[in-house]
């Protein structure tokens, strides 16, 4: 991990710094759909962006409607326990893929955004550390819930908090991702950055 300022570290910032958002001026959110560079590539990278806030989401409202009792403990662990190890298993993969192979591309291609992405990056590394700490304390709960409704519940309550943390990095990091990263792409097209 490369040395962050605190005020720029994944759950203290509120956006990217205005250094590296000179992309962005060019090329604002409101006109990445239209636009003729948005190719393939990056309209399933950001699909798969989407797909990791819909989880996010369903796996935070689930927990809370356990708590509130909405949810049964069998059929909240069976809704539950399968898209949780989705989400944790395809995050790793995606970082992995933007770690090794997306991020030194655009970097190349952008070398003004070069601390950007090395706060993306550190970025997975803290959200790989609030993953594995997610992990365990998923297992913890889950094992709480044979064991009576209020040591489940006592769990859910320290669970709960938990996923709201790694959700709320997870939606900024996200967000701060694709303001990098999009407007390189339509700046200067998929094919010329060797994306197809």
């Amino acid at each position: 991990m490369i040395d962050i300022s605190p005020e720029l570290t994944l759950g203290r910032r509120d956006t990217l710094p205005a250094d590296l958002r000179y992309l962005f001026e060019r090329y604002p959110r409101d006109d990445w759909q239209t636009h003729a560079n948005l190719g393939g590539m990056a309209q399933f990278w950001l699909q798969r962006h989407d797909m990791f806030r819909d989880i996010g989401g369903m796996l935070t409202q689930s927990v809370a409607q356990y708590r509130e009792g909405q949810l049964e403990a069998q059929p909240f662990a069976q809704f539950f326990v399968p898209r949780l190890r989705f989400f944790l298993q395809q995050l790793h993969g995606h970082h992995q893929i933007e770690d090794l192979h997306y991020f030194p591309v655009f970097v190349q291609a952008e070398t003004g955004l070069k601390r950007g992405f090395d706060l993306l990056d550190n970025d997975h590394h803290v959200i790989h550390d609030a993953l594995e700490r997610n992990a365990q304390g998923a297992n913890e709960f889950l094992g709480k819930l044979g064991e009576g409704r209020d040591a489940a519940r006592f769990a859910a309550d320290a669970y709960s908090g938990e996923t709201e943390d790694l959700v709320a990095m997870l939606l900024r990091h996200l967000e701060d991702e694709e303001d990098l990263i999009i407007p390189v792409i339509l700046d200067r097209g998929e094919d010329t950055l060797g994306l197809m």
